[in-house]
Protein backbone atom coordinates (compact mmCIF):
# COMPACT_ATOMS: atom_id res chain seq x y z
CA UNK A 1 0.00 0.00 0.00
CA UNK A 2 2.78 2.40 0.94
CA UNK A 3 4.56 1.49 -2.29
CA UNK A 4 1.45 2.28 -4.42
CA UNK A 5 1.06 5.67 -2.74
CA UNK A 6 4.74 6.40 -3.28
CA UNK A 7 4.43 5.50 -6.96
CA UNK A 8 1.27 7.66 -7.36
CA UNK A 9 2.91 10.64 -5.66
CA UNK A 10 6.06 10.19 -7.72
CA UNK A 11 4.06 10.10 -10.96
CA UNK A 12 2.10 13.21 -9.94
CA UNK A 13 5.34 14.97 -8.99
CA UNK A 14 6.89 14.07 -12.35
CA UNK A 15 3.85 15.46 -14.21
CA UNK A 16 3.99 18.67 -12.18
CA UNK A 17 7.69 19.09 -12.91
CA UNK A 18 7.13 18.44 -16.63
CA UNK A 19 4.17 20.83 -16.74
CA UNK A 20 6.02 23.69 -15.07
CA UNK A 21 9.18 23.18 -17.07
CA UNK A 22 7.17 23.28 -20.32
CA UNK A 23 5.28 26.32 -19.12
CA UNK A 24 8.57 28.07 -18.28
CA UNK A 25 9.87 27.36 -21.78
CA UNK A 26 6.68 28.88 -23.25
CA UNK A 27 7.06 32.02 -21.13
CA UNK A 28 10.68 32.37 -22.19
CA UNK A 29 9.66 31.78 -25.81
CA UNK A 30 6.83 34.34 -25.54
CA UNK A 31 9.20 36.92 -24.06
CA UNK A 32 11.62 36.37 -26.95
CA UNK A 33 8.81 36.81 -29.50
CA UNK A 34 7.58 39.99 -27.78
CA UNK A 35 11.12 41.40 -27.59
CA UNK A 36 11.72 40.60 -31.27
CA UNK A 37 8.37 42.17 -32.27
CA UNK A 38 9.13 45.30 -30.26
CA UNK A 39 12.58 45.60 -31.84
CA UNK A 40 11.06 45.12 -35.31
CA UNK A 41 8.48 47.83 -34.69
CA UNK A 42 11.18 50.18 -33.42
CA UNK A 43 13.21 49.53 -36.59
CA UNK A 44 10.20 50.20 -38.81
CA UNK A 45 9.42 53.38 -36.88
CA UNK A 46 13.01 54.60 -37.23
CA UNK A 47 12.91 53.89 -40.98
CA UNK A 48 9.66 55.87 -41.32
CA UNK A 49 11.03 58.81 -39.32
CA UNK A 50 14.19 58.80 -41.46
CA UNK A 51 12.12 58.63 -44.67
CA UNK A 52 9.96 61.54 -43.49
CA UNK A 53 13.09 63.60 -42.69
CA UNK A 54 14.49 62.95 -46.20
CA UNK A 55 11.18 63.95 -47.78
CA UNK A 56 11.03 67.17 -45.77
CA UNK A 57 14.67 68.04 -46.50
CA UNK A 58 14.06 67.56 -50.22
CA UNK A 59 10.92 69.73 -50.03
CA UNK A 60 12.78 72.51 -48.16
CA UNK A 61 15.74 72.39 -50.55
CA UNK A 62 13.51 72.64 -53.64
CA UNK A 63 11.97 75.82 -52.24
CA UNK A 64 15.25 77.33 -51.09
CA UNK A 65 13.93 77.80 -47.56
CA UNK A 66 16.50 78.36 -44.82
CA UNK A 67 15.12 76.05 -42.17
CA UNK A 68 16.57 74.39 -39.11
CA UNK A 69 15.31 71.32 -37.30
CA UNK A 70 15.10 70.13 -33.72
CA UNK A 71 16.09 66.73 -32.34
CA UNK A 72 12.43 65.70 -32.34
CA UNK A 73 12.22 66.26 -36.12
CA UNK A 74 10.41 69.62 -36.19
CA UNK A 75 11.59 71.90 -39.03
CA UNK A 76 11.23 75.62 -38.40
CA UNK A 77 11.89 79.01 -39.90
CA UNK A 78 11.15 82.24 -38.05
CA UNK A 79 10.82 84.78 -40.85
CA UNK A 80 9.67 87.71 -38.72
CA UNK A 81 10.77 88.15 -35.11
CA UNK A 82 8.18 89.61 -32.83
CA UNK A 83 8.92 92.35 -30.36
CA UNK A 84 6.75 91.09 -27.55
CA UNK A 85 7.44 88.70 -24.72
CA UNK A 86 8.61 85.11 -25.21
CA UNK A 87 5.96 82.40 -25.21
CA UNK A 88 6.24 79.98 -22.29
CA UNK A 89 4.31 77.00 -20.98
CA UNK A 90 1.05 78.03 -19.38
CA UNK A 91 0.53 81.02 -21.70
CA UNK A 92 -2.76 81.32 -23.57
CA UNK A 93 -1.84 82.22 -27.14
CA UNK A 94 -3.90 83.32 -30.11
CA UNK A 95 -2.57 83.13 -33.66
CA UNK A 96 -3.47 83.24 -37.33
CA UNK A 97 -2.47 80.21 -39.33
CA UNK A 98 -2.53 78.21 -42.52
CA UNK A 99 -2.05 74.45 -42.56
CA UNK A 100 -0.81 72.89 -45.80
CA UNK A 101 0.07 69.41 -47.02
CA UNK A 102 3.33 68.96 -48.90
CA UNK A 103 1.36 68.49 -52.14
CA UNK A 104 0.12 72.09 -51.90
CA UNK A 105 -3.35 71.36 -50.51
CA UNK A 106 -4.56 74.02 -48.06
CA UNK A 107 -6.26 72.13 -45.22
CA UNK A 108 -7.13 74.83 -42.71
CA UNK A 109 -6.85 78.61 -42.52
CA UNK A 110 -7.69 81.27 -39.99
CA UNK A 111 -9.08 83.29 -42.93
CA UNK A 112 -11.96 80.81 -43.08
CA UNK A 113 -12.07 79.43 -39.53
CA UNK A 114 -10.86 82.34 -37.41
CA UNK A 115 -7.77 82.61 -35.22
CA UNK A 116 -6.77 79.60 -33.16
CA UNK A 117 -6.05 79.68 -29.41
CA UNK A 118 -4.66 77.23 -26.88
CA UNK A 119 -2.81 77.01 -23.58
CA UNK A 120 0.81 76.09 -24.26
CA UNK A 121 1.83 72.88 -22.51
CA UNK A 122 -1.71 71.58 -22.00
CA UNK A 123 -1.96 69.56 -25.22
CA UNK A 124 -4.95 69.66 -27.51
CA UNK A 125 -2.83 70.64 -30.53
CA UNK A 126 -0.14 68.90 -32.53
CA UNK A 127 2.98 68.28 -30.43
CA UNK A 128 5.12 69.83 -33.17
CA UNK A 129 3.09 73.04 -33.08
CA UNK A 130 3.40 73.18 -29.32
CA UNK A 131 7.18 72.71 -29.58
CA UNK A 132 7.45 75.37 -32.30
CA UNK A 133 5.51 78.16 -30.61
CA UNK A 134 7.85 77.99 -27.62
CA UNK A 135 10.52 79.51 -29.91
CA UNK A 136 8.38 82.57 -30.66
CA UNK A 137 7.38 85.94 -29.24
CA UNK A 138 4.26 88.01 -29.61
CA UNK A 139 4.14 89.29 -33.19
CA UNK A 140 6.41 86.55 -34.59
CA UNK A 141 5.74 84.91 -37.92
CA UNK A 142 7.07 81.42 -38.53
CA UNK A 143 6.80 78.34 -40.67
CA UNK A 144 6.89 74.86 -39.12
CA UNK A 145 7.03 71.55 -40.92
CA UNK A 146 5.67 68.75 -38.76
CA UNK A 147 6.45 65.16 -39.76
CA UNK A 148 3.62 62.69 -39.07
CA UNK A 149 4.89 61.71 -35.61
CA UNK A 150 4.66 65.38 -34.52
CA UNK A 151 1.39 66.07 -36.36
CA UNK A 152 -1.55 63.69 -36.65
CA UNK A 153 0.29 60.36 -36.79
CA UNK A 154 -0.97 57.18 -38.35
CA UNK A 155 -4.63 58.16 -38.73
CA UNK A 156 -4.58 61.84 -39.68
CA UNK A 157 -7.22 64.13 -38.23
CA UNK A 158 -10.05 62.12 -39.82
CA UNK A 159 -11.12 65.23 -41.73
CA UNK A 160 -8.77 67.07 -44.10
CA UNK A 161 -5.38 65.70 -43.06
CA UNK A 162 -4.76 62.16 -44.29
CA UNK A 163 -2.97 59.35 -42.50
CA UNK A 164 0.81 59.76 -42.04
CA UNK A 165 0.77 63.26 -43.50
CA UNK A 166 3.53 65.80 -43.08
CA UNK A 167 2.00 69.24 -42.56
CA UNK A 168 3.22 72.80 -42.86
CA UNK A 169 2.06 75.47 -40.43
CA UNK A 170 2.47 79.15 -41.31
CA UNK A 171 1.60 81.13 -38.19
CA UNK A 172 1.53 84.66 -36.84
CA UNK A 173 1.32 85.12 -33.08
CA UNK A 174 -1.37 87.69 -32.33
CA UNK A 175 -1.65 87.66 -28.57
CA UNK A 176 -0.08 86.07 -25.49
CA UNK A 177 -1.88 86.02 -22.15
CA UNK A 178 -0.53 84.55 -18.93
Amino acid sequence: MVCKQFIKRSIILIFIIIFFSCNKEKKTENRAVIKHSKESLEEVNKLLVDKDAELIKSYVDRRGWKMEHTESGLWYMIYENGSGSDIKKGDFITFNYEVWLLNGTLCYSSDKLGAKSFVVGKGGVESGLEEGVLMLKSGSKARFILPPHLAHGLIGDEDRIPARATIIYDIEILKIEE
